[in-house]
């Protein structure tokens, strides 16, 4: 079944220079995530879930790897109406330049939305780690009466500076708008919530920047080439004039903007009961891969995820994930870290043909703590690395230090003995 009243758009984002260099070479939606998916899988898998089958992926930064993903994962039936389909920034009559923004995003693609039936566009970020049925949003939308439906997730006082806050009528109205509020003001911004949340001291309603408007109001909004952001332009704008509806949600999220919350997402699901279920009846989908399963050999294992296809034969693991393809020697110790794994295997031939002196994977008798180690790379042996926050930040042609987690790049060589932190 596909819901064909609503067309899901998900913004790919920017440069993503704050998750570099995990974006160096990837767009934001395409960076790995959980040892075998891709961000954007998430709000992907969100919508399938949630029968939302005609998805946009829109896109301008290195999109090649994202557009490879989506080609190889996302299948539906020929006599379907279903697609994942990628939108990169394009040239045209219209517009010769670059997105602007998130709302100008959707504008130069309007052209190929419109091409599609449907009444609602579900507007959604590709850089979000949750669970959401759609349907009940797009439900409360309907008997609500509202134009524009926006997610909101209650926040405490700290955390509420750093987000759009809006603030609700008795009717989960939205009446005001103020962009990251000074601690001063946050008094005024109190919204109704529930008595969990109030317990919990979450008052304030933060943007989720998840969206429904409807078609014919969107159309009209993106008329206007002068706005190019939904947060900062569009939504404070619109609700002066149109029906606005704050849909409460109280699951876990989290915003994937920075390498500190990336790495604390990825090892959060190492918990005994993780706040986002990858074991849910209906879970996260991504590309079928044809893969062994993993041989671990002498490893104590705790808190650990471990991905198809890995060879293991360290020390111990712990609260880490393994992504799929990895190969970790003997006599090693890794702890708090994210290994992303490998894209293919190295034969012997290929590693006698090319005199390779340093194998993809973790090398022997290694100590690798606090770190994030991107596809394809080469640690030797006896390296040793600790990040933490006795860590400067700085930058090397291998590695990334940023707020004492330590990203081993893509690729990167780490020779033998090389220390660390």
């Amino acid at each position: 079944m596909i819901n064909d009243k609503v067309l899901g758009i998900i913004l790919g984002g920017g440069q993503g220079s704050r998750l570099y260099p995990l974006t160096k070479d990837r767009s934001k939606p395409a960076v790995p995530i959980a040892g075998k998916y891709r961000l954007v899988d998430i709000p992907i898998s969100n919508c399938i879930n949630s029968e939302i089958k005609r998805v946009y992926v829109l896109t301008q930064f290195n999109s090649a790897s994202l557009n490879k993903h989506i080609k190889n994962t996302y299948h539906f039936s020929f006599f379907s109406a279903a697609f994942v389909d990628v939108l990169a920034a394009e040239q045209t009559i219209n517009s010769d330049k670059w997105f602007q923004g998130t709302a100008d995003a959707v504008r130069q693609s309007m052209h190929h939305f419109l091409q599609n039936d449907f009444e609602y566009a579900l507007i959604l970020s590709g850089d979000q780690l949750y669970q959401m049925d759609f349907n009940k949003m797009v439900q409360a939308h309907e008997e609500s009466g509202a134009e524009i439906s926006i997610a909101t997730y209650p926040v405490n006082a700290k955390d509420a500076t750093s987000f759009g806050i809006l603030k609700t009528n008795e009717e989960n109205i939205i009446t005001s708008f103020i962009e990251k509020p000074s601690s001063d003001l946050l008094p005024q911004w109190t919204s109704e919530v529930s008595h969990q949340m109030k317990n919990e001291g979450r008052d304030y309603l933060a943007s989720m920047g998840i969206y429904i408007f409807n078609r014919s109001l969107l159309e009209e909004l993106m008329k206007n080439p002068n706005t190019n952001d939904f947060g900062k332009e569009i939504i404070p704008q619109a609700i002066k004039n149109h029906k606005t509806l704050s849909y409460q949600y109280e699951g876990y999220w989290t915003d994937i903007g920075n390498i500190d919350s990336f790495f604390e997402a990825n090892l959060g699901l190492t918990d005994d009961v993780p706040q986002f279920n990858l074991y849910d009846s209906k879970g996260i989908y991504t590309r079928a891969r044809i893969l062994p399963t993993s041989k671990i050999s002498g490893t104590i294992l705790n808190r650990a995820i471990i991905g198809d296809g890995s060879i293991i034969l360290a020390e111990k693991i712990e609260k880490s994930v393994i992504g799929i393809r990895s190969r970790i020697g003997k006599n090693t110790l890794i702890s708090n870290t994210y290994m992303m794994g490998s894209d293919y295997y190295e034969s012997l031939k290929s590693i006698e043909k090319n005199h390779i002196e340093i194998m993809m994977g973790i090398g022997d008798r290694c100590y690798i703590h606090n770190c994030i180690i991107d596809k394809n790379c080469r640690i030797g042996d006896d390296v040793r690395i600790n990040g933490g926050k006795h860590l400067a930040d700085k930058e090397t042609d291998t590695y990334v230090i940023k707020d004492g987690i330590v990203v081993i790049k893509k690729e990167a060589t780490i020779a033998n003995g090389t220390n660390i932190g």
